[in-house]
Parts: structure tokens; C-alpha cells; sequence
């Protein structure tokens, strides 16, 4: 499969954004308009993801945009401007709340990674991000050369799990599903996916960054904690 050099790759992450976040138009009355409207689309879809617990960016930016009745979807704002809303509202509203969950979230993480050191756990999404609830639980991406290895760790611990899959996208233009193996850590969701491991040098993109989700290993999550950083959105990483 023909494949893109991450810098062109990175181009043309970059052209797209640019381009959701300065659509064509043909005034600047309109300009200002459709730039109202993204903001007002980011808060409202930013806040069906506060109250429903994990729910995918478009499914959340599409019911925004029937409620508010904005159709034009070059008006309509990126991940990205949906994360800083998201981010925006946790620490104006509930900002101790938000900020003693993330932390308990991280520091559960960090057990999990060091209970599957043997296959190189990274922490990705929300908790990495900053915008987890306990609802959204913890992402981990583990690597094996087959995802029973997994599954086999699993029985081992007596863990029961729920088995499901992921859609990644690569920044070859390349799209995968992994298996997820879900189950409850205490009141925590944790999630485990499974990559092979030459994609360890190649991860998916991230669905916010649009960049590859490298995600952050057990050593430098435990530096986060340790440094104070738990209420702290992390996009080095990314």
C-alpha cells in the first residue's frame, strides 16, 4: 500500500483544519456570522458530551447542529475546537470536581499500565487529554503480536472482560479496526486496545490533533502526578 511521508501527511492534517476553521465566505458579515456559530456549536456540542458520558465528536457536533438549526456545515466546528470548549467548561463549571477526578482517573491508569507492563501500555484519549470523566474511564493502548496474548493476561487475573472493536485511521490514509477488551476497574471503565507492534513506531491519529496519538508511557504519566500536573490538559504527547 502506497504510503504519504509523515510530512506530507502532517500538510495535509494541517490544510484541513485550516480550512473547517476559516470557511469561504463571501462577506464579512458573513464571516462573522459563520465564526458565531462555530463557537456556538463547539459549546453546545462540548456540553452533550459533559452530560452523556462518552460520545463520539461527530455524533456529539451533529445533534448540536440540529438543535441550534445550523446547517451550513462549513460553519461547523473540528474536534479540536470541541476539545478547547470541553476544556473551557470543566474549569469554569466544576473545576476542583474535574480536576480530583482526572487525577484519580491517571492514577488508576498508572496501575493498570504497570499490571500490563508486558505490553508497553500507553495512555491515550480523554484522560491523556484532560477532558475524562469517569464516565469516559481510562484508554490504554497495549501491544502484542496477537490479541490473545491479551485476552490470555486477562484470564490470568480473573478479569472479565467485554470485547469490542475500534475504528483507527493512519496518516497513510489507511483505516483499521483493533479489538477492545473493556472491563471495570472499582468504578472505573478501563479500555484496553491492542496494536501490533510495529505500530508503535506508526500509531493511529489521534481524532482531536489529527496527529499520530503516541500517547504517554507509565514512566512519564508517573512523572505527571508526581510534578502536579493531574488537572492539566496534556498535548506534548500528541
Amino acid at each position: 500500500m502506497p504510503r504519504r511521508s509523515g510530512s506530507k501527511a502532517a500538510a495535509a492534517a494541517t490544510a484541513r483544519r485550516h480550512k473547517r476553521r476559516n470557511p469561504p465566505v463571501e462577506s464579512g458579515g458573513s464571516r462573522h456570522r459563520c465564526q458565531d456559530q462555530r463557537r456556538r456549536l463547539a459549546y453546545e456540542s462540548a456540553r452533550i458530551l459533559a452530560e452523556q458520558g462518552p460520545t463520539e465528536f461527530d455524533r456529539a457536533r451533529r445533534k448540536a447542529a440540529a438543535r441550534l438549526g445550523i446547517t451550513d456545515k462549513r460553519c461547523w466546528p473540528d474536534n479540536a475546537e470541541i476539545n478547547d470548549a470541553l476544556l473551557e467548561q470543566q474549569q469554569l463549571f466544576e473545576p476542583d470536581e474535574h480536576a480530583r477526578s482526572l487525577a484519580d482517573l491517571r492514577r488508576h491508569a498508572l496501575s493498570a499500565m504497570r499490571e500490563f507492563a508486558d505490553f508497553r501500555p500507553r495512555l491515550i484519549g480523554p484522560a491523556l487529554r484532560g477532558t475524562a470523566t469517569h464516565e469516559h474511564g481510562i484508554e490504554l493502548r497495549l501491544f502484542a503480536d496477537s490479541p490473545e496474548e491479551v485476552l490470555m493476561a486477562l484470564m490470568d487475573r480473573r478479569i472479565p472482560w467485554q470485547e469490542g472493536e475500534a475504528v483507527q485511521r493512519y496518516a497513510s490514509g489507511s483505516v483499521e479496526t483493533c479489538p477492545v477488551f473493556a472491563f471495570v476497574a472499582g468504578d472505573i471503565p478501563v479500555h484496553l486496545q491492542v496494536l501490533p507492534w510495529q505500530a508503535r513506531r506508526q500509531p493511529p491519529l489521534d481524532p482531536v490533533s489529527e496527529r499520530p496519538e503516541r500517547g504517554i508511557d507509565a514512566d512519564e504519566l508517573a512523572a505527571l502526578l508526581a510534578d502536579g500536573g493531574e488537572s492539566e490538559a496534556v498535548t506534548a504527547a500528541f
